[in-house]
């Protein structure tokens, strides 16, 4: 599929002004242009701010080329927020190559701190609700998927220390969220710097687990 776009010129062996000339754009290209447009907009707007207007106006189209493409906003959303999720996957399972648990742990940090300072853009749209967000389309829902990369990691480690292993999912969760939700405040802030961030969340998490009881217990009134 080709769709026409607009653009000016002028001719070089002619004072006068040439009228708007138009250029072939395959649909993929308008696919792919619509999903920057929205991406941009998504992330400084949110979702409930971007108008399909404000869209096709920024593509220089109708609102029938964007329903077209995507079948309305909701539709354009869920792909975008599906390219960002598999893009922040990838980077942090594809860190996961060190053999020591420590040297993970940074390697998991980092990866998500890159993503934020890379895809600045697509996170801000992941940590957003959405009312279009479903049980497989949320951040929490990333976490989760991250996690459970972590987990058999921690699996291993827990076994090795005497640890119950059936409790990593757990600790993979808490380790991850941690991560994340700090990524969120590094977001806005930028200080200190990622690696000092990084070493910073490390430091809490190893040392935590280096110093873990085999059977916590709880030292105030409440036990229930």
């Amino acid at each position: 599929m080709m769709e026409d776009v607009a653009i000016d010129g002028s001719s070089s062996s002619s004072d006068k002004p040439r009228r708007g000339r138009r250029v072939r754009m395959t649909g993929a290209e308008r696919r792919e242009q619509l999903l920057d447009i929205g991406r941009t907009l998504f992330a400084a707007k949110g979702f409930e701010g971007t108008s399909v207007e404000e869209i096709a106006a920024k593509a220089g189209v109708s609102k029938p080329v964007v329903y077209e493409h995507f079948g309305g906003k909701e539709g354009l959303y869920a792909v975008v927020v599906d390219r960002e999720m598999r893009q922040l996957l990838d980077m942090v399972t594809g860190a996961l190559t060190a053999g020591h648990p420590r040297e993970l742990l940074e390697q998991a940090a980092f990866a998500l701190l890159d993503y934020i300072e890379r895809y600045t853009d697509g996170f801000r749209i992941l940590v957003r609700d959405s009312p279009v967000a479903q049980s497989t389309g949320t951040f929490a829902s990333l976490i989760s998927d991250i996690a459970t990369q972590v987990e058999d990691i921690l699996g291993l480690e827990f076994k090795a220390r005497g640890f119950d292993p059936k409790l990593a999912p757990l600790y993979a969760q808490a380790l991850v969220g941690m991560v994340a939700l700090t990524g969120q405040w590094w977001l806005d802030v930028r200080k200190p710097k990622k690696a000092e961030v990084a070493a910073h969340l490390v430091n809490l998490a190893w040392h935590g687990l280096d110093g873990m009881e085999q059977k916590p217990r709880l030292i105030g009134h409440r036990k229930a």
